[in-house]
């Protein structure tokens, strides 16, 4: 029984490990093309807030998303390509614009989220396309 359960508890490691290693690598390269701490963290971060308010809300919708994905794209890959470390180190290595930074990052990440929300809502097929589509 114990390693059954350890074999079921395998597949969400691997799958989460394997998003991971992806945003990670992601992340190195966001970093290599737009040098400059600040400005490619802030980049990742708005972005990455983007993406996973777009799987959160999509997810609510319609449930199509499976739970495997989940875990890859939402647990590993956003999280190891979004970095909370990164952002309070240059917050506080900065500190002329950490105000202006931070307060930036949070109102841009939250934008990004409720911008995903809308923009989940208007792709999502009213019921008019969705009797259009049956007919043809």
């Amino acid at each position: 029984m114990r390693r059954r359960q350890l074999l079921g508890n395998i597949e969400p490691i691997l799958l989460i490990a394997i998003g991971g290693f992806a945003g990670a690598n992601a992340r190195y390269a966001v970093d290599v093309l737009i040098p400059g701490s600040l400005t490619s963290t802030f980049a990742v971060n708005v972005v990455g807030s983007f993406a996973l308010g777009v799987l959160v809300y999509d997810s609510l919708r319609d449930d199509v998303i499976h739970d495997n994905s989940r875990l890859v794209f939402g647990t590993g890959f956003l999280s190891s390509f979004t970095t909370y470390s990164m952002f309070v180190l240059d917050a506080v290595t900065d500190p002329e614009i950490a105000l202006l930074y931070i307060s930036g990052s949070y109102v841009c990440g939250f934008g990004a989220v409720f911008l995903a929300r809308g923009t989940v809502q208007w792709l999502e097929p009213t019921d008019e396309t969705e009797a259009d589509m049956e007919a043809s």
